[in-house]
């Protein structure tokens, strides 16, 4: 079940929430929502668009308060914490939709991270070692004098790794990294979701894309109209009727 070849009993739970609930003007998004991410483990996060999956992402992040339950991390009580401290409490996150500083270097974008997160850098000199030590491990090294604008699709979503790994955190939330790539890329991208978990990040992840989430994750949360309708391993979530019905229509694996 866990590819990083721990037992069950040797997991640490690193970041959770218990009966989380978010709604938005009498809409549920997130209904009575228990979940936890395990130390070094790949969770994914998948269900139907508006199953309430970025909703439990910003939630984490404190763009939106929930309207009850609790959320942890590291024993920690962060509910509701504003973005910029849960940042520097070691949580990373990337969007969708990179959005770099299109106009400033691949390395530039890359020390921006370096100053708001966990460590703080303390000059210049400091944020553009670390920016060059990110870049070397995620393939943009030799791309560090370029203008973010002139990268391409599957180079600005690896510069959005770069940017949130940047940050030094303990714990990456992907949003959908391989949205828009083709088979090669997503497959690349991929590979590449292995390499920074084996460097020894957690990794929380929506995605959309069956085949690829289920041959990265050690474990899948599924959501449906905000509520939690299955959790396992992706062969119990893949062979879960009420996951074909709602969501993928076929067995998958």
């Amino acid at each position: 079940m866990f590819k990083n070849n721990q037992s069950i009993e040797e997991q640490i739970m690193l970041l959770w929430g218990e009966n989380v609930e978010k709604n938005f003007g009498g809409l549920a998004a997130v209904r009575n929502l228990d979940f936890a991410v395990n130390e070094n483990e790949i969770l994914g996060l998948i269900g139907p668009n508006g199953a309430g999956k970025t909703t439990l992402f910003n939630l984490i992040m404190g763009y939106y308060k929930p309207d009850s339950g609790k959320i942890f991390f590291k024993d920690e009580d962060i509910t509701g914490l504003r973005t910029y401290k849960v940042c520097k409490k070691g949580i990373g996150r990337t969007f969708q939709i990179p959005k770099p500083f299109l106009n400033t270097s691949v390395l530039e974008n890359c020390m921006v991270g370096g100053f708001f997160g966990v460590r703080g850098m303390k000059n210049l000199e400091e944020a553009r070692l670390k920016a060059q030590e990110i870049l070397e491990l995620t393939d943009l090294l030799e791309k560090k004098d370029m203008f973010a604008k002139n990268l391409t699709l599957i180079e600005r979503k690896k510069l959005e790794f770069a940017r949130a790994l940047s940050t030094s955190p303990e714990i990456l939330l992907l949003d959908e990294v391989v949205a828009g790539l083709n088979p090669t890329e997503t497959e690349e991208m991929m590979h590449f979701v292995n390499k920074i978990r084996d460097s020894g990040m957690t990794i929380f992840m929506i995605e959309h894309i069956m085949k690829a989430v289920m041959g990265v994750s050690d474990r899948i949360i599924v959501l449906h109209h905000g509520e939690k309708i299955a959790e396992g391993s992706p062969e119990e979530v893949a062979s879960d009727q009420k996951v074909i019905e709602a969501y993928l229509g076929e067995r998958i694996v």
